[in-house]
């Protein structure tokens, strides 16, 4: 039986704060990864019915040295079995400042470009149907504080076309819970968030 916990720890977040590469990327590897990949399968069915469409699990792979350690990893669901980063994706990510459900897509995600122009198409439609819904950019997340949440309007959508469009663009936003409530949170508020999320995704997906 599947509990509905994501299980975890105040020590799992603390491990984004160990001092020294080495240390810390073998504490994410021995820690993290195990539960992101349990999670990226057991979830996958579940959004499949959420969101009325299919999804592969994927996880963060940590596992060559960068300049700065990770800051945090996580789980990512896409529509292909080979990889995420060229599709849009949704992603459920771990740091030291708490859990955050997001909807991402990365500078080397094919089509782009069409991707920019469909969001900008549809930035009303959109605001609509977010109804107000305050969310994050994480885009140029800085990692000291939880990002600010603030109206998907369609001013919202605009911008984030604006910078999808952009030569190496991107976007990644969603919503965050701090470590005293990501210790609470069950699959099923990280189900519900991801269906938040539904509109732009599907979007998205419909360029894939």
């Amino acid at each position: 039986m599947i509990v509905a916990s994501l299980g975890f720890t105040q020590s799992d977040f603390r491990v984004f704060e160990i001092e020294g590469f080495s240390a810390r990327m073998e504490q994410i590897g021995a820690r993290i990864r195990p539960r992101l990949t349990r999670l990226g399968a057991e979830l996958a069915p579940e959004l499949a019915r959420k969101l009325h469409m299919e999804f592969f699990p994927h996880v963060a792979k940590h596992m060559r040295r960068t300049v700065n350690p990770p800051a945090e990893t996580w789980a990512a669901w896409g529509p292909s079995p080979k990889g995420y980063k060229r599709y849009g994706y949704l992603s459920l990510c771990i740091s030291r400042l708490g859990i955050h459900a997001r909807v991402v897509v990365k500078a080397e995600a094919d089509n782009r470009a069409e991707m920019a122009r469909r969001i900008a198409a549809q930035s009303a439609t959109l605001a609509k149907a977010m109804r107000g819904t305050k969310i994050a950019r994480y885009d140029r997340w800085d990692f000291v504080a939880m990002p600010e949440e603030i109206g998907a309007d369609q001013g919202f959508f605009a911008a984030m076309s604006e910078a999808l469009a952009k030569k190496t663009g991107a976007i990644d936003a969603g919503f965050g819970w701090p470590v005293r409530e990501a210790l609470r949170i069950d699959r099923a508020e990280v189900i519900d968030a991801f269906g938040e999320l539904e509109p732009v995704y599907r979007i998205l997906r419909s360029v894939a």
